[in-house]
């Protein structure tokens, strides 16, 4: 979870005169704690959001043609590349024939994606046009916050201490194989989510004189198996550096930051090049579409974001020379910089590549209720500024950068009335109204509900059409943070490309 460090500047002045209760909020350093039959086919993949191949496809009975993406707007099941059926044939260079089982509408509209990124290549070829995932945050790297029940009977506040706590490694294994399992995989699947961005420790690959329980990896590949039967694409997320990035709970270790001091960015490079050189193989190039070198780096106080930058070239250098996947996707975090503090890296590693064929990609993370302006804002206005974000945070197509939106959320932090308007902060005097921060998601009425998911809607619309991707933070969790909740109570559609409130960004 994070924020744009010019909000933040932004905000200072506001930061102790506005209250920011809202819950729950993750806590962060200085911010407050139609059937297809297939005949001479190379089927390179399957799963929920489509069917992807290389050469001639037989669509049974109807087809369609396109320079680069074919679409064939019926129910598909996979048939194999052995299969005799024959029908109208539609010649294809890799494309990606799309199945309504990842849009089909339950509500009165339907999202449709006109991304820059949508130009299928041949590199590409696996790829999904938009990312639509979820984090699966709090399984492989602990967060109170959100595992509360994990840390009950002790005084552990992150993983390093936790992990130092009597009996850690069996509370773990239970953790680990509980918390997240092949169930889960296929319930993502069955709401249209086409990836997942899994966190996990630098410790799961060396914990060389720390305190941390190694293990964590075993139940990384599980997952990735499950995501493969799914046909759902990974991203491996290295959420907590040696040292610690940014001295936040998501680190691993809250309290001082020491990434940049010592050897611990040399540290770090040696275990992502154990982590490309098994998750970067080609018997994981069908699954695994990128591997995100460090999660959060504060780029002010003990971290200079000079020095973040140049160990970004360094660490893309190191992971390719390792990873036998030339697909790869190489991922950063923005260290709160915004994607245009990075265009001159990104130029200097991707060169004239166009921005499909870019492997060095850049991911932000856009809330707004971490800061205490954004508590100061109506839904109304919180739509507005998720719009604006095409803009203000994200990059154009012109820029060969590609960008994710690696974590954001529906919480903000308003108070709805019950004639639908809707008031800043948390606090309100009309009869009916509640508000997000201090009302139990389980009792939300119709007018909080309506909405929280028009801001959703909102965010993931901008997203479809100016980012590579976007993944929820998170799968599990408390409240408006939950993909699981927002499903449960009506925050979004059954499918994550529904809309109920299509257009908002339009106009």
């Amino acid at each position: 979870m994070s924020f744009s460090i010019r909000s933040f500047i932004s905000a200072l002045p506001f930061l102790f005169a506005v209250s920011t209760n809202a819950f729950p909020t993750r806590p962060r350093g200085p911010r407050g704690t139609g059937s297809l039959a297939a005949r001479d086919v190379e089927l390179v993949e399957s799963g929920s959001d489509g069917i992807y191949v290389d050469a001639h496809i037989i669509a049974g009975g109807s087809s369609s043609t396109s320079t680069s993406t074919t679409i064939i707007s019926s129910t598909t099941s996979t048939t194999s590349s052995s299969s005799s059926t024959t029908s109208s044939q539609v010649t294809v260079s890799f494309a990606v024939i799309q199945s309504t089982a990842s849009a089909t509408p339950t509500a009165s509209a339907n999202s449709t994606s006109t991304s820059a990124y949508s130009t299928a290549t041949s590199s590409a070829a696996a790829m999904p046009s938009v990312l639509r995932g979820v984090n699966i945050g709090g399984w492989l790297v602990l967060e109170k916050w959100m595992t509360s029940d994990v840390f009950s009977d002790t005084n552990a506040t992150d993983q390093w201490t936790f992990d130092q706590t009597d009996g850690a490694e069996a509370a773990l294994q239970e953790h680990w194989s509980t918390y997240f399992t092949e169930d889960d995989v296929t319930t993502i699947a069955s709401w249209g989510i086409n990836a997942v961005r899994i966190p996990i420790g630098y410790w799961a690959y060396n914990n060389t004189g720390t305190p941390y329980i190694s293990g964590a990896d075993a139940y990384l590949e599980k997952a990735i198996e499950w995501c493969r039967a799914a046909g759902i694409k990974v991203l491996v997320d290295c959420h907590g550096s040696p040292g610690s990035q940014n001295g936040f709970d998501n680190s691993g270790h809250a309290g001082n930051v020491e990434w940049q001091s010592g050897d611990n960015m040399d540290v770090s490079i040696s275990v992502l090049e154990t982590m490309a050189a098994k998750y970067g193989s080609m018997d994981y190039s069908d699954v695994v579409f990128g591997l995100e070198l460090t999660n959060e780096p504060i780029s002010w106080d003990e971290n200079d974001f000079a020095t973040t930058k140049q160990w970004a070239q360094d660490a893309y250098a190191a992971v390719v020379a390792k990873a036998e996947n030339p697909d790869l996707n190489i991922i950063m975090h923005d260290g709160f910089m915004g994607p245009d503090n990075w265009e001159a890296v990104g130029s200097a590693v991707n060169g004239d590549s166009s921005l499909a064929d870019s492997r060095f990609w850049i991911d932000t993370h856009l809330y707004q209720n971490q800061v205490a302006s954004d508590s100061t804002l109506t839904q109304e206005e919180h739509i507005e500024k998720a719009c604006n974000w095409s803009t203000t945070e994200l990059l154009p197509a012109s820029v060969n950068l590609p960008v994710i939106v690696g974590e954001f959320s529906a919480q903000t932090n308003i108070c709805a009335n019950p004639d639908g308007s809707t008031l800043a902060g948390s606090v309100c005097y009309i009869d009916g109204c509640q508000c997000s921060s201090n009302v139990d998601i389980e009792y939300w009425n119709e007018p909080l509900i309506n909405a929280t998911r028009m801001f959703l809607e909102a965010e993931m619309d901008t997203f479809e059409s100016h980012a590579r991707g976007y993944f929820m933070w998170t799968y599990k969790g408390p409240g408006a943070w939950g993909y699981t909740n927002a499903v449960k109570y009506g925050l979004v559609g059954d499918k994550i490309t529904d809309r109920a409130y299509p257009g908002q960004c339009d106009s």
